[in-house]
């Protein structure tokens, strides 16, 4: 909002000829900038931001070269990637009765939704890197691998199976959890009982039902018994 002494709008936006020249080179020629418009607004001050970070999240692990924390610098810095490449623009219209003879821009940073969204993919996708022969940089575990871009995601230890009870990792596993039989996703049988397959049951609930209003002021219910089908991994 422009509120912090520390951190103003994107002072970008008062060099709107460098900025326009920026993201022509990032969108292409066909980017959806003609017209009458100017930079205004406050800008999400993104750079700011990615300095911030970096100064609170990776400094107390620069000194140190592990596979571990080289890891951590890398999945850092694509997490700051995927907020600072990825700023759209954002315009509003000005002019008599609702034209848009003229249009204020600014740049804004993506939704979280769209970066945890954009994350999950890069998640799913991770490559497993071992420490290379300097002790200061990473390889792929596998020969065939592609070496990961500085947007990818990477991990050096595979997970614990959290499918089966383990006391000491924390899992309760997914025995007896409830499951969608007809989901492909990670609350699908498929996945979430770990191929052991499910138990389809049918049980009895009581509801409340038939409410009605009475003035004033309260909701009176029947209750109702239903028959519900849950699926259950073995």
């Amino acid at each position: 909002m422009g509120n912090l002494v520390e951190c103003s709008c994107d002072k970008m936006t008062s060099k709107g000829h460098k900025l326009s020249k920026y993201i022509r080179k990032i969108h292409g020629k066909n980017y959806p900038m003609e017209g009458d418009w100017q930079w205004g607004g406050c800008g999400d001050n993104v750079n700011f931001g990615f300095r911030k970070s970096r100064d609170f999240m990776d400094a107390p692990h620069r000194k140190r070269s592990d596979i571990k924390t080289l890891v951590k610098l890398h999945n850092n810095d694509a997490g700051r990637l995927a907020v600072r490449n990825f700023m759209r623009t954002e315009c509003k219209c000005h002019g008599l009765s609702g034209s848009c003879t003229l249009r204020t821009c600014w740049r804004k940073m993506p939704t979280f939704r769209e970066i945890g969204n954009r994350l999950k993919d890069s998640f799913d996708g991770a490559a497993k890197v071992i420490p290379s022969n300097d002790g200061h940089n990473f390889i792929t575990e596998g020969p065939t691998i592609k070496p990961p871009g500085k947007f990818d995601i990477i991990y050096s230890e595979d997970s614990p199976d959290f499918c089966k009870y383990n006391r000491k990792t924390g899992s309760l596993g997914t025995q007896s959890r409830h499951c969608n039989s007809t989901s492909i996703g990670v609350e699908g049988c498929e996945i979430l009982c770990c191929g052991r397959g499910y138990e389809t049951k049918i049980i009895k609930e009581k509801i409340n039902c038939q409410c009605r209003f009475r003035w004033c002021c309260e909701v009176t219910c029947n209750t109702c018994l239903i028959k519900r089908t849950i699926n259950m991994c073995r």
